[in-house]
């Protein structure tokens, strides 16, 4: 599971970008209870979604030509010049080359082989997020991918990523994802991967990560959601030894997906 003991490949960061900051932090602060902390006036309307007065995301505008509004995972790398190079080398892109970010750290942003973006972060000051596997915060992330098979031999390559595969009942396959030095076995895994079927291609579906948020109601929460102008994706639903969860997207169109099943969440 995830924690805030951050290992090199292992998810220390978590953003969204926005066409409306204001916007955002008002839908996510009313299904989730989380404030909006500007960064300052140099930051150019980045700022952090915080719960309990500990920061849980982060929010911007929307900076790259053409981008929509997602999610973006950050994965913590001791060296994010070398892993846009480890990034290059496997077959991804680097949309945008590392650089600092004042004293913060040092982050990278980036496009796997088969499409999907993703970040990384060299922490400087500020180590990542604050918490993580409790309600209403970050508790696994998710890639939906045209070519399982070709993700897991990038992540793995780039991040020395270690998978389990897990059947799902006939349909495509799933893939835990664990960093190294997290240990051995589920309980230490912090994503997984999973084959885009031909229904979601044949609408329109196309590679791309998104968060779990634990809930300590999932139907409660995906109702809020909802009600606050979120656009379902997956109605709530059991998954045998997962847990009850749902997917959404934000008024703007992040998609996200929400889960009760983590005995800490009970």
């Amino acid at each position: 599971m995830l924690t805030t003991h951050f290992v090199p490949g292992s998810p220390n960061w978590l953003d969204l970008g926005a066409p409306d900051v204001d916007a955002a932090a008002a839908f996510y602060s009313a299904v989730f209870g989380w404030t909006f902390q500007s960064a300052g006036p140099e930051s150019g309307g980045y700022g952090f979604f915080q719960l309990d007065g500990r920061t849980v995301g982060a929010v911007g505008p929307l900076t790259e030509e053409g981008a929509s509004p997602s999610w973006t995972p950050y994965f913590h790398t001791a060296d994010a010049d070398a892993t846009c190079k480890a990034v290059e080398q496997a077959g991804g892109r680097v949309r945008v080359a590392p650089m600092d970010v004042f004293t913060a750290g040092r982050l990278a942003m980036l496009t796997d082989p088969t499409g999907a973006d993703f970040a990384v972060w060299q922490p400087g000051e500020v180590k990542g997020l604050e918490a993580v596997m409790e309600p209403d915060t970050l508790c696994w992330t998710e890639l939906y991918t045209t070519d399982a098979a070709a993700a897991k031999e990038f992540y793995a390559s780039v991040f020395s990523w270690s998978y389990q595969d897990m059947p799902m009942g006939g349909g495509p396959g799933y893939s835990i994802a664990s960093a190294p030095g997290a240990g051995q076995g589920e309980d230490t895994a912090h994503g997984g991967i999973m084959q885009l079927p031909q229904e979601n291609l044949d609408a329109g579906s196309t590679p791309e990560w998104h968060p779990y948020f634990g809930v300590t109601d999932c139907d409660a929460t995906f109702n809020a959601a909802v009600q606050h102008g979120g656009t379902p994706l997956i109605a709530p639903m059991d998954v045998p030894g997962v847990g009850r969860l749902a997917m959404l997207m934000d008024p703007a169109g992040a998609p996200f997906a929400l889960i009760k099943g983590d005995p800490s969440m009970t």
